[in-house]
């Protein structure tokens, strides 16, 4: 029998799965900076030499950048689904607007499903933690910025979508992460100001969504998470009606002037 020579494995390669495996878990984050070298070499047992390669090999992958005395840096392409220019269409185009929730319909309610079946005790804190941060938000009525609680409300659904343990829907909302914070924020203006219930509706949609994934109820936290979404596609519809109906007043007004 023919046997090839067993080759031995270079430290450096492991080191560079190891750091693709937190990569690709959400771990290390776009752009977030990695421990100094002499840390990194010590935590994963191995000599400043193999690390160096492991990281030059990173860097070739486009995983990692390294600067000239300042450190070595998750890429922070990474976290770009979508470039800025095309960023800013999505943000201000009414159509793009409802492609947008649409696709958080069935995104975000993936994520409950599998949050509700997945979420170890470390994940139900952290989700606790973006829980109760959106609600300190919704107790300070009036007070609150729009920009707070946009922030609030996507790491609520950031960290439901890090507890699905699902690496293409995690890394998929933290790429759209400064869409949603902005979406969320242009859409709860509109919304408060259409009908006085908005703010009570949002808080039990949140809370009934945020018990079920904490109990594991996987299919009614599906359920919640698309009922939530419905329901701001209809206030926002609303919205946009009444807006036609004051602009198409205006006109009227205007020609018969």
């Amino acid at each position: 029998m023919d046997v090839g020579q067993v080759q031995q494995r270079r430290l450096s390669d492991g080191i560079v799965e190891q750091i693709e495996t937190m990569v690709l878990e959400g771990t290390l984050t776009a752009g977030e900076r990695l421990p100094a070298e002499r840390v990194l070499a010590e935590r994963f047992g191995v000599s400043r030499p193999s690390l160096r390669e492991a990281i030059q090999k990173l860097v070739a992958r486009g995983l990692l950048v390294s600067r000239q005395g300042g450190g070595n840096y998750v890429s922070q392409t990474l976290g770009s689904t979508f470039s800025d220019p095309l960023l800013h269409l999505l943000e201000n185009n009414p159509s793009a607007q409802r492609d947008l929730l649409e696709f958080r319909h069935t995104l975000e309610g993936s994520c409950a499903f599998y949050a509700a079946q997945r979420a170890t005790s470390i994940d139900r804190v952290r989700l606790t933690a973006a829980f109760d941060a959106l609600q300190e938000c919704y107790s300070r009525a009036g007070k609150a910025t729009r920009a707070e609680e946009g922030a609030a409300d996507a790491n609520f659904h950031l960290a439901i979508a890090e507890a699905s343990h699902n690496a293409v829907l995690l890394h998929t909302i933290r790429g759209l992460f400064d869409l949603l914070r902005r979406n969320v924020v242009t859409n709860i203006g509109g919304m408060y100001a259409q009908r006085d219930e908005t703010r009570d509706m949002l808080i039990a949609q949140h809370r009934a969504l945020y018990e079920a994934i904490m109990q594991g109820h996987a299919e009614q936290a599906r359920t919640l998470s698309n009922q939530h979404i419905d329901y701001v596609q209809e206030v926002l519809s609303d919205v946009q009606q009444q807006a036609q109906r004051v602009a198409r007043a205006q006109r009227r007004s205007t020609h018969g002037g």
